[in-house]
């Protein structure tokens, strides 16, 4: 079993420290949220929890751009695993993300994945020009085209939404990026299913978590990618505290268990109350698993 540490919102103050300590206590990698913008009004509800505390919560936090803050934390650490839980990809142009995740791959030594999503908030789209109600069809094609340019050959790309005549990138990842695909709706799962390399999960308790995970391994049979044995399944649940918590995530199919081990609504956090969060974890959880 793997554990994977989840930053949540704010705090990019502490990434440094905390990369150095999760590595050293035996976390296997570390996610970090993506959020471009902050809309003062929004047409949308958020699918994980109460629209209007959510954007309590988001309102003036600071979010680094998950690419730069995963560099900066590689750079300070030599085995731990990256991936932004989860970045919107459609709303992003493909090729330029491409170039910037084959760029993390190369200098990070292959540490990092790309966890991919779309985005609860409409405005995530329509501010950047991305046509909303077309949004599942883009990130499909989002998804081929990043994969084939992170394969190092040339390739091209003929769409309604793209134009991409031959070309390659230069310099290409040595080993393939992992796509992590995030979300807990029907298309989202079946996305996993279909093309994914992984799916990763948002807040959830563990009745939730076993439903979502049930569909999921029908949808892979269905597929024919039931067979994948590298298949990650990150999951979070929010009750999960004990040993035994952890090993019926195990027993559910999770290969990496999410945790942020200190409370991220408590007005008090500091650098140092998560660092030492992070050690009591590894020291009652992870050094006894």
């Amino acid at each position: 079993m793997r554990f994977s540490l989840l930053t949540g919102l704010g705090g990019v103050e502490d990434y440094l420290e905390i990369a150095r300590t999760a590595e050293d206590t035996g976390f296997n990698s570390l996610a970090i949220p993506d959020s471009i913008f902050y809309p003062e009004i929004t047409e949308s509800d958020y699918p994980y929890m109460n629209t209007d505390s959510v954007r309590q919560v988001l309102d003036g936090v600071p979010v680094l751009d998950p690419f730069v803050a995963i560099a900066t934390m590689a750079a300070v650490t030599k085995k731990l695993r990256f991936y932004p839980a989860v970045m919107k990809v459609p709303v992003r142009q493909p090729l330029v993300l491409a170039k910037a995740l084959s760029s993390l791959a190369v200098v990070s030594g292959n540490r990092v994945s790309l966890g991919a999503g779309l985005s609860p908030w409409k405005e995530d789209f329509t501010f950047n020009g991305v046509d909303f109600d077309g949004r599942g069809k883009l990130f499909d094609e989002c998804l081929e085209i990043i994969r084939a340019a992170m394969s190092g050959n040339y390739f091209e790309h003929q769409s309604d939404n793209f134009a991409i005549g031959r070309c390659k990138l230069s310099p290409a990842p040595s080993k393939n990026v992992p796509i992590l695909i995030g979300g807990h709706a029907k298309p989202a799962l079946r996305r996993a299913a279909r093309i994914g390399d992984g799916w990763v999960s948002a807040n959830t308790d563990y009745q939730t978590l076993q439903g979502l995970l049930s569909e999921l391994a029908e949808m892979r049979r269905e597929y024919g990618t039931d067979e994948r044995t590298n298949f990650e399944i990150h999951a979070f649940d929010v009750y999960a505290r004990s040993i035994d918590d952890y090993r019926q995530l195990e027993q559910l199919g999770v290969t990496d268990i999410c945790v942020t081990p200190w409370n991220p609504y408590d007005p008090d956090i500091n650098r140092d109350k998560k660092l030492a969060a992070i050690e009591s974890f590894a020291k009652v959880i992870i050094e006894n698993y």
